[in-house]
Parts: structure tokens; C-alpha cells; sequence
């Protein structure tokens, strides 16, 4: 792992008068940048090539003579052949030089090693490099451990297919679609020996991937992606917030819920069991006796990963949840990041952060307001790893 001191002492001889927002342009790309413009910091995309035209083109800024943007969001891009070609050293020595804060978000860190961006990527990174990892189901201290040390609620784990007696759901990757979920439901040994089969017959899951998945008492309720901003420099209110909430669009599973019954049951081969590829999302608020509970789990994340993961949560992060019958939450995943579902909020914020910063709050311009805020503070070395 880099050194912290050493990108703090980076991104304090950045000329902070310029400093610029920097992404990976995709997942909550788009958030960020409109975020930054709503700051008034410019904007610097990572492209690839083949899927660049959203922000070179479609959403790239326009500014007036003053320098307003009065359209878009995207000032600048880098375009490569491969996202992982920022890791380039010339590509690092230009984002420096250009003095960017880098936001990392889960395109980020799908697309490049993980033990790269630990190790070699020398870009001040606005959050918590080493939480990052965390969020790889099957690390010896991946959020589910970190979730047990926090004493924070998750579905239980079963320990093989043999032990189900009753509903679970079954997390492993998806074969073809390599950032995306092979997930699939059963409630019996055989329902699962005989969907695990279809699933592999389809090229949606791999026999080795079905090996190592993991098998979870299914939670039958609600989800609510709880998008929570925590500030270390915040010293006078609470330092967590929670900026918005999300749900998801998932393929081919909203699908089959707009079936009736019946006619679902007449669905074969690859039309049988839906897939949980997510292709958008909503925007969700809690009856207000919940809220309570939902920061109680946000101040036990931040607690936990302070203890075994210091210096801790930096900005956004993420706890899915679902939500039982008696009210009960259950974090099903973590996003040690911003999270993937906060497009939702851009430009218009959401009713909760929008309620506590009177005016449209999202997450990409509470991360621009919180860059903004450090360096009004000479503080930007405490939000950099």
C-alpha cells in the first residue's frame, strides 16, 4: 500500500486554485462531474474507447466567455484504448500535473487491479484507498467480516447447498457478463442442484464459480441502497449524513415480476430464471421512524472500519439493505465508495440531503463541496489517500 503521507504530501503542492475533479468516466461518472461543475471545479474524464461519446460528446460542457458552463458537465477527457491505462506512469505524471483529485467508484476498481491502485497509483484519491478491497467477496477481511466486527445485521451465511431448508439466495459471478451477477434463488438441495444446472447449460454461471458461491438466507422485503456521506473534517455538526436513497433495475428480474404468476410458470430454457443485471435505478425515501436505525447503521460502519481499516470511511459509501416484515435492516452489500446508484440524485439531489444543505445535494457535489471545503480549511491532506 502507498504510503498516505506520501500522496498527502502530493496533493499539498497542488496548486489548489486549480485543482480538478477526476473519474472514471462510467457507473457514477457522470454524478461526480455534475457534481464538481455545481462547485464550480473542472472536470476530467477517463475514457475507453468504443464508449467514450456519453461524455466526449453527449454530455461534455460548454462554457460561456466567462467561463459558466451553461451546458453539460464533462470539461475534460483522457481517452485510451483500455481503462487501465491510466496506470500508465506518463498518464499518472499528467493527471499530478493537472492537479486532480481522483474519486474512485466501482468501474475504477473493476477495470484496474485492485493491488494496482494500492500499490502504484501515486493520484491523491478522494476517499479510502484501502477500503477498497473490502468490497471483494471472499477476502479474509471483506465487508462481511468487517460487518461482524461492527456487530452490523446481514443475512445469514449457510455453510454449502446441503444446508438449505428454506429460501436463499446464491451469490456468484455471472460467466459471460464478467462485472455482473450470475445470482439465482432456491429453496430446496434439488432446486438448487437443478437450477445450478440449467444456470452452467446457459452460460450464465461456471461450475468453479458455484464452488466458491456463497449462500444466503433470502430477506424478503424492500431494498434501500442508503447513500451515506462521512466527513473527517467536520468538526462543529454530525459528521454523517445521509445524502440519499436508491433502488434498483434489475434484468431480467423486473421483468418477470411484471408477469402474472401463471404466466411465469410457462417460461423454459434461458426465459426460466431471471438474472440480476442492474440497467438503473430509483429514487427512495424511509417512513421517518426508520431513519433512526438507518444512521445507526451507518455509525457502526464508520466505527468499525476506523478500528480495522484506519484512518476509516472518507466521504460516500454504501449499505444495501433490505428490509423485513418487523422493520428489521439486513446489509446485503457495501460500497466502501460512491455508490452506484447516486445518477439518480444529480442535478436535482435527493429529499434528505437536499433538506439538510437547503439546496440540491447529490453526491457528486457533496464530494465537490467537501474538496471545496478542505481547501478553504487547509485540510485537503485529512481527505486524500
Amino acid at each position: 500500500m502507498i504510503d498516505r503521507k506520501e500522496i498527502q504530501e502530493i496533493a499539498e503542492n497542488y496548486d489548489l486554485d486549480k485543482v480538478k475533479v477526476g473519474v472514471v468516466a462510467s457507473h457514477s461518472g457522470l454524478d461526480v462531474c455534475d457534481g464538481a461543475i455545481a462547485e464550480n471545479l473542472p472536470t476530467l474524464a477517463i475514457c475507453q474507447k468504443g464508449r467514450e461519446k456519453t461524455y466526449t460528446q453527449y454530455f461534455k460542457s460548454q462554457r460561456d466567455a466567462s467561463g459558466k458552463v451553461i451546458r453539460g458537465m464533462v470539461d475534460e477527457f483522457h481517452l485510451y484504448d483500455k481503462f487501465d491505462e491510466v496506470m500508465l506512469p506518463v498518464n499518472q505524471k499528467k493527471l499530478v500535473e493537472d492537479n486532480v483529485l481522483f474519486i474512485p467508484n466501482r468501474s475504477f476498481t473493476s477495470y484496474v487491479p485492485i493491488g494496482e491502485i494500492e500499490d502504484n497509483f501515486q493520484v491523491p484519491m478522494f476517499g479510502s484507498r484501502n477500503m477498497l478491497r473490502s468490497e471483494e467477496r471472499g477476502e479474509a477481511q471483506d465487508y462481511y467480516w468487517l460487518l461482524e466486527q461492527g456487530g452490523l445485521p446481514f443475512p445469514e451465511k449457510l455453510e454449502g447447498p446441503k444446508d438449505i431448508d428454506g429460501l436463499v439466495m446464491v451469490k456468484l459471478p455471472h460467466k459471460i457478463k464478467k462485472l455482473e451477477r450470475g445470482f439465482f434463488t432456491a429453496a430446496s438441495y434439488s432446486e438448487f442442484q437443478k437450477k445450478s444446472a440449467e444456470l452452467i447449460k446457459n452460460n450464465i454461471i461456471t461450475e468453479e464459480a458455484l464452488a466458491e458461491a456463497r449462500i444466503e438466507r433470502y430477506v424478503i422485503g424492500p431494498v434501500f441502497n442508503l447513500d451515506f456521506f462521512y466527513s473527517p473534517i467536520e468538526k462543529e455538526m454530525a459528521p454523517l449524513e445521509l445524502t440519499g436513497i436508491d433502488w434498483r433495475f434489475e434484468t431480467s428480474l423486473d421483468g418477470h415480476v411484471r408477469l402474472p404468476a401463471p404466466q411465469q410458470m410457462t417460461l423454459e430454457g434461458e426465459q426460466q430464471m431471471p438474472e440480476y443485471t442492474v440497467c438503473g435505478h430509483n429514487s427512495a425515501t424511509l417512513r421517518e421512524s426508520l431513519l433512526e436505525k438507518a444512521f445507526e447503521l451507518g455509525e457502526k460502519y464508520i466505527e468499525a472500519s476506523k478500528e480495522h481499516y484506519a484512518p476509516g470511511v472518507i466521504g460516500p459509501f454504501c449499505l444495501q439493505t433490505c428490509v423485513d416484515k418487523d422493520l428489521n435492516f439486513y446489509i446485503y452489500d457495501v460500497a466502501p465508495r460512491v455508490g452506484g446508484g447516486t445518477n439518480v440524485h444529480m442535478a436535482v439531489g435527493h429529499p434528505y440531503g437536499n433538506a439538510l444543505w437547503r439546496k440540491e445535494m447529490s453526491t457528486g457535489r457533496r464530494m465537490a463541496m467537501e474538496i471545496r471545503r478542505a481547501i478553504e480549511m487547509d485540510k485537503i491532506g485529512e481527505i486524500v489517500t
